[in-house]
């Protein structure tokens, strides 16, 4: 984004999303249930300033968000102490993703945004391959109600993963329990996508 700009992101009518967004967590979908709502996206979608769609639940902002995996293990982001957000310092994430920009505006702009994030969030050596998993919802707070996740994952199969801003975020493989025993530090979106990854039911950290 250029200094002095305003950052415009992608949104949807919280009324044109199929299916409707009355659900918490991952609500399982397939390359068909994909494909509707990238033509509601084509049909409704829109950009907005981000101060104003932040605070409009009329509107639902598209979040690609990619979780990877070695084998049993997920790769698990932490923020430092360098970060310029304070409240953030010490905060977890399983997932890398981010809002979808001018940018990526073409035929698929959730694929486009999803390859660009995995480009500046993390150093990768090899063509991620993005198998979809579902959408991610949560209506319980006011940050959850203004946004909608689409959910990914990709194996890598052995390869080295890393971070690339390293100075702002760690960024390593570890087995879920480790992940879960962080508590209230992992983001509510990486709480959600951890409980549906799982193969046993957990209980998620008191909100």
């Amino acid at each position: 984004m250029t200094l002095g700009t305003t950052e415009q992101v992608l949104v949807l009518p919280r009324d044109q999303v199929p299916g409707g967004c009355d659900f918490t967590g991952i609500r399982g979908a397939d390359p068909t249930a994909l494909e509707a709502l990238m033509q509601a996206v084509r049909e409704g979608g829109s950009y907005l300033p981000r101060p104003t769609a932040e605070v409009d639940p009329g509107h639902k902002q598209l979040i690609p968000y990619v979780v990877v995996r070695q084998g049993s293990l997920l790769f698990l982001m932490e923020r430092s102490a360098a970060g310029g957000d304070p409240r953030l310092h010490g905060k977890a994430s399983i997932g890398v993703g981010g809002h979808l920009n001018p940018v990526d505006h073409g035929e698929d702009p959730l694929m486009d945004g999803l390859r660009r994030e995995w480009s500046e969030e993390l150093v990768a050596d090899f063509e991620p391959h993005f198998r979809l998993v579902g959408f991610l919802n949560d209506e319980s707070n006011p940050v959850g109600a203004v946004h909608l996740g689409v959910v990914f994952t990709v194996e890598a199969d052995g390869r080295p993963v890393t971070v690339r801003e390293h100075e702002k975020l760690t960024g390593r493989f570890a087995p879920s329990a480790e992940i879960l025993a962080l508590g209230d530090r992992l983001e509510t979106w990486s709480q959600l996508t951890l409980a549906a990854l799982l193969p046993e039911p957990m209980a998620l950290p008191a909100r």
